[in-house]
């Protein structure tokens, strides 16, 4: 899950909640905020079903039950701390560390994966997510933060990131970002996302999903202690550029542990001005946001689904990483794949 350059969105979407069971053109109905909408592209919104619960067992961040799903952990540490966070060894291999959180955000990740194929809902997906966290004792981070609805963010085609699942059966054609943070019960996140090409999709879809792709795994190559957080920023952009495409701005990576969103800062674009040094320790995201036309980026009315600016379509890979002595250790890796490996199969519906 990326973070905006300027903070958070405090605004609660204005979704309309509509029963599953409820007749299919009462869900398929556009929400109030989308009547006189100017779209960028032709991805339209539909209502959402109800908020899915969360047993009480289940551990839960700050924001949990925040009315405005405020987390005051990372408002108070956004205020004092301008330090990067070091984790020891024991709270990364403890039984429920950082290094679980990642793992169980993969299995959750690869569960979401195989639920999607043509004529499925984003609804469907969430679900999915929803239970996959349950029976994993995790809670989905994305559910009520800073109000967001749903436990999982699904960017279609031209949706840049932050996509509120809901009752929008996937196309032959789309590419779909499934973006999955868990929190476990140590009270860790783990955070990734892949893009998945869903059926037939066209020649420029599948050069945009390939470049996001190999944007990350060359950023991934340059972590290591003492690499400069801002030079993530000029070799994800020489890659992009060099096929054809351009680098959202707005949204960054960043550090990740007990704070679903903490330092450092870690922009994708070129010439950016990051602060800080890698060193053994930290763990943060990379996840850059590929278009394939302008770099800018528009809100829609729910206040989260952030789309291209020409509603040209968009992607993204991400994954939560640790540095070592070695370099870089991918902690959501896929399984036997410590270093990024492109096989098209893994990402095809």
């Amino acid at each position: 899950s990326a973070t905006p350059a300027g903070g958070h969105r405090k605004t609660p979407p204005d979704g309309i909640i509509c029963d599953p069971n409820a007749p299919i053109e009462t869900k398929l109905a556009l929400p109030p905020w989308a009547k006189n909408y100017n779209f960028t592209g032709s991805l339209r919104p539909t209502q959402i079903s109800p908020r899915r619960p969360v047993p009480p067992h289940i551990k839960k961040p700050d924001y949990a039950n925040h009315t405005q799903g405020v987390s005051e952990s990372e408002q108070y540490d956004r205020a004092t701390n301008n330090s990067i966070r070091t984790y020891s060894s024991k709270e990364l291999d403890g039984e429920f560390g950082l290094r679980h959180a990642c793992a169980m955000g993969r299995e959750v990740l690869d569960i979401a994966g195989k639920a999607l194929r043509v004529g499925v809902t984003t609804d469907e997906v969430d679900r999915v997510v929803h239970e996959a966290c349950m029976e994993r004792d995790c809670y989905p981070s994305p559910l009520n933060y800073y109000n967001f609805p749903k436990s999982v963010c699904t960017s279609v085609n031209e949706v840049i990131c932050h996509g509120i699942p809901d009752y929008r059966e996937v196309q032959d054609g789309d590419i779909v970002n499934i973006d999955v943070t868990v929190y476990n019960k140590g009270g860790y996140h783990g955070d990734l996302n892949e893009t998945f090409l869903v059926g037939n999709v066209g020649e420029d879809g599948e050069r945009v999903v390939k470049t996001a792709f190999d944007c990350l795994s060359n950023a991934l190559s340059m972590v290591k202690p003492g690499t400069l957080y801002r030079e993530l920023g000029t070799k994800i952009h020489k890659t992009a550029v060099a096929n054809g495409c351009a680098v959202n701005k707005t949204y960054c990576g960043h550090g990740i542990g007990s704070l679903f969103h903490t330092a450092p800062n870690i922009p994708h674009y070129h010439k950016n001005k990051a602060k800080g040094v890698m060193k053994v320790g930290h763990v943060f995201t990379v996840e850059p946001m590929i278009n394939l036309g302008v770099h800018g980026d528009t809100t829609w009315g729910d206040k989260w689904t952030a789309v291209t600016g020409d509603g040209k379509w968009t992607a993204q890979f991400e994954h939560t990483v640790l540095v070592t002595e070695k370099g870089c250790e991918i902690l959501t890796q896929r399984e036997n794949e410590p270093v990024m490996c492109w096989n098209r199969d893994l990402l095809a519906r």
